[in-house]
């Protein structure tokens, strides 16, 4: 464990942004059974499937110490006005405008959430400032690299998709506003988060929707890729470590002293899975979850502009600075999505 490190405070006023996303919902959830105090804002965009956000934001606001801010992150007067009017001592940045394979068809909500979003949030840390911002990057950064397990001691200046270009330019950017205007600053590269109240984009999620059709599931690369799924609780429960702890101050060689306070961790599954397995995997949690067979029909496809074949985490430095190795297995993750997925849509064995 990192010195000092310092449990999860609910006397401090948490900012999160995203806050009706995937990992924001659950994130704010978390905090919220702590009795932390949480500013949401989130601008319900129609990425996906808007009324999956609007429940998740309802069971938020059953929480009394919550208060949600419908608004775009790249809106600087609204993200200056909450920072004016609630002084967030923790700030967490999760709003993004997501997806690889979207990126090609829609690149400026890219720039304008991902970009000029970010930026804003940073302004607003330089003058309103906070004790520490943590920030969503993602595993895409790595992009083609073929070493693997992926470090954040690895080189990773060639993004293959305009999002993971995105997500590597927010990393410069607190970089150098860490460094200019000494805002502790922690980015999160996450590996394919799946879970209960997921993404309907996610190929897991979206998978179940056409095999409960009866349409075939599209498997790029043939089937041969690589993903380090990591379940939802191992994702916020390493979140929550990380909030108050700044980093230390440390040269660029890791040594403490009065300088710049910047980080990145790698938050995976240290454990990449074979497509076709975890296809198959999910396949029978459905079966258990029906009471029947299911088998996906599956239709092959060459690999995607902006993909890549494996994402693989090296989370060695989480553990050793927070305690913590993410470790749900994907038999586990997904049966427990895919039995709040028949809940959540009505589904029973006898109707389907």
């Amino acid at each position: 464990m990192i010195q000092g490190y310092q449990e999860l405070d609910p006397g401090k006023i948490y900012f999160v942004t995203g806050s009706a996303g995937f990992i924001g919902f659950f994130l704010c959830k978390k905090l919220l059974e702590q009795g932390c105090r949480v500013i949401g804002l989130d601008n319900l965009n129609p990425y996906y499937d808007v009324t999956l956000k609007e429940y998740r934001l309802k069971l938020l606001e059953k929480f009394e110490g919550f208060k949600f801010i419908p608004g775009d992150l790249a809106d600087k007067r609204i993200i200056n006005k909450v920072f004016a009017e609630y002084r967030p001592q923790i700030v967490v940045n999760l709003a993004a405008q997501a997806g690889v394979r979207y990126s090609l068809q829609n690149p400026d909500s890219y720039i304008q959430s991902n970009i000029v979003g970010f930026y804003n949030i940073l302004e607003a840390c330089r003058h309103y400032p906070v004790e520490h911002l943590v920030y969503a990057s993602s595993s895409s950064v790595y992009g083609g690299n073929t070493k693997v397990p992926f470090s954040t001691e690895d080189k990773v200046d060639n993004p293959v998709s305009l999002y993971a270009a995105t997500k590597k330019s927010n990393e410069l950017m607190a970089h150098t506003y860490s460094h200019l205007f000494g805002i502790p600053c922690t980015g999160l590269r996450f590996f394919t988060v799946y879970g209960p109240l997921g993404r309907p984009d996610m190929a897991y999620f979206s998978f179940t929707n056409k095999i409960l059709k009866g349409e075939p599931i599209q498997v790029f690369n043939y089937g041969d890729c690589y993903r380090d799924f990591t379940y939802i609780d191992d994702i916020i429960e390493a979140v929550v470590r990380v909030l108050c702890n700044p980093p230390a101050r440390r040269d660029a060689k890791g040594s403490i002293l009065d300088g710049l306070q910047y980080a990145v961790y790698n938050i995976g599954n240290n454990r990449p899975e074979h497509l076709l397995d975890f296809i198959a995997v999910l396949e029978k949690a459905l079966s258990k979850a029906l009471g029947r067979e299911i088998v996906a029909q599956k239709e092959f496809l060459p690999m995607q502009p902006g993909d890549v074949k494996t994402t693989y985490s090296d989370s060695s430095p989480l553990e050793r600075d927070f305690g913590f190795k993410p470790s749900t297995s994907i038999e586990e993750g997904l049966q427990r999505f895919v039995e709040w997925y028949v809940e959540y849509y009505g589904l029973r064995k006898d109707k389907i």
